[in-house]
């Protein structure tokens, strides 16, 4: 009996043992499911995500949208949340839902007014803009850490401006996401990618209507532990018209060079909180504002 006994024992701490060498190896939430990564089948991720951009300063003081200029301050407030489950059996094929409100605040008003939701006439607006299905998957079965993110944006306001003030775009956007990572020997860092496409069109009188906006943007990571990262970010936004605005060329080009920061902290096996910050350093016909974000990521 003591012999049996004891072989259970050892049994027991050996598997014990072998589980937290394969959970300290798979690593936590914010190491192991980058967006690069799909979900298991029944696994359900959401995130919600807070962006606050603000501005003093534009690149529209000219017809080339190059001359800096100081402008009473105005602040977009964007508040998304997004809803994914896997459904395959190879892991390979997730669907989701993305929901988007926004508040904004501009001439002059204090950036936090956007959270006083008031839609005060000519200064503010708020309200539930767009949402999207969406579904992510795996193009190249050799490569699991690239996917493809595409949704497909319903816009829900009637008028992207009024009374001047802008809310969001009224036409419609077909939106693809190409996600890649890479982990260095050791697990320390990590090398994030990303290229966000987005076609508009539905509304010809939108400034946006027939051009293609594209962002692509590298972030590189550092684990102190398996519970913490720090990183930094570059990214680069180009909107491309194509022209074709019944109302006259639609002939409307921007870009913008952003650099940023930020921290991500695992609360629990199942719950993480983000923190970014970027800078619209240079552009041309943009704003030269500044992002504060905030977001919480459950995944389950």
């Amino acid at each position: 009996m003591k012999k049996i006994i004891a072989i259970v024992v050892l049994v027991a701490i050996s598997l014990n043992g072998f589980s937290q060498e394969e959970k300290e190896s798979q690593g936590s939430v914010i190491q192991t499911y980058t967006p690069s990564i799909l979900l298991k089948k029944g696994q359900w991720d959401i995130k919600w995500f807070n962006n606050l951009y603000t501005e003093t300063k534009d690149l529209f003081g000219n017809q080339e949208g190059t001359q800096k200029r100081d402008i009473p301050r105005n602040t977009f407030f964007t508040s998304s949340v997004d809803v994914f489950t896997g459904v395959s059996n190879s892991n390979s094929f997730n669907v989701g839902l993305l929901f988007e409100v926004r508040s904004n605040a501009i001439g002059g008003r204090n950036a936090l007014d956007v959270f006083s939701f008031d839609g005060e006439t000519g200064t503010a607006r708020s309200g539930l803009t767009s949402f999207a299905p969406a579904i992510k998957f795996n193009p190249i079965k050799s490569i699991g850490n690239f996917t493809v993110q595409t949704a497909f944006h319903i816009p829900l306001v009637d008028n992207e401006t009024e009374n001047g003030v802008f809310l969001d775009q009224d036409g419609f956007i077909f939106q693809n996401r190409f996600f890649y990572d890479y982990s260095f020997a050791g697990g320390d860092w990590q090398l994030f990618t990303e290229l966000n496409t987005e076609y508009n069109f539905g509304e010809q009188a939108s400034f946006a209507y027939n051009s293609l906006r594209l962002t692509p943007g590298v972030f590189l990571s550092y684990f102190p532990s398996s519970k913490f990262t720090v990183l930094g970010l570059v990214q680069h936004l180009q909107l491309i018209s194509f022209g074709g605005n019944d109302q006259g060329a639609n002939d409307f080009n921007q870009n913008a060079t952003i650099l940023g920061g930020g921290a991500k902290y695992q609360l629990t096996d199942e719950l993480n909180v983000e923190f970014l910050y970027s800078n619209f350093f240079r552009g041309k016909a943009t704003g030269l504002g500044q992002t504060f974000n905030i977001g919480l990521r459950a995944l389950f």
